[in-house]
């Protein structure tokens, strides 16, 4: 992620969020705070490592740890804006014909992906999933991200993203109660957005 001229990401927000089936405002409050901190922490290290580079000291140790770095936080803020995106207070839309057939293509039938997503989203385990377009194959598929710089199918593209960190349900639900976070995540899930990003 090494550049000279660093890039500032911005904080983007999220206010038709509200009034979400089974997740609560208090929650998502101390979402978009962790949110905030991902979109902080990725513009700082772009800033030393810019500031590394321009002084001619890349290959150093503390360039080499901020490159570690800096997929964790760059990950950690564009999966939550894929998270928030693919939400809408009720749920929007419905899966459309163009994801019905690409789900198909992969499970046999929206059911058998969901069942799917659902048994990959109440594992045990922090992390993410992720409904994943594979443009080459022209395939959906279904992947568990457990850190968010790793895991992820290269030249992939997120489609439905689910994050089952507890930070995303301890509110609202204990530890044992993740069916419930998911139940509701579906709820809630902006099928229009979905289908948009499918292309």
């Amino acid at each position: 992620m090494s550049q000279i001229i660093p890039y500032a990401y911005p904080k983007l927000d999220f206010p038709h969020l509200k009034g979400l089936k089974g997740i609560s405002d208090a929650q998502l409050e101390v979402h978009f705070g962790l949110y905030a901190g991902y979109v902080t922490n990725t513009n700082k290290v772009n800033e030393l490592l810019a500031e590394i580079v321009k002084n001619g000291q890349s290959g150093t140790p503390a360039w080499a740890e901020l490159n570690r770095r800096a997929g964790w936080e760059f990950n950690g803020m564009r999966l939550h804006e894929h998270y928030f995106g693919n939400l809408f207070p009720g749920g929007k839309g419905n899966p459309g014909p163009k994801l019905a057939a690409a789900l198909a293509k992969t499970f046999g039938a929206f059911d058998a992906w969901k069942s799917d997503f659902v048994a990959c989203g109440t594992m045990r385990g922090i992390g993410w999933v992720v409904l994943y377009h594979d443009p080459i194959a022209n395939l959906l598929t279904n992947h568990w991200v457990t850190e968010h710089e790793m895991g992820h199918p290269a030249g992939c593209k997120p489609i439905l993203v689910l994050d089952v960190f507890e930070h995303a349900f301890m509110v609202d639900y204990k530890p044992a109660e993740r069916k419930k976070y998911v139940d509701a995540f579906f709820e809630n899930i902006s099928w229009e957005e979905v289908e948009r990003r499918l292309g």
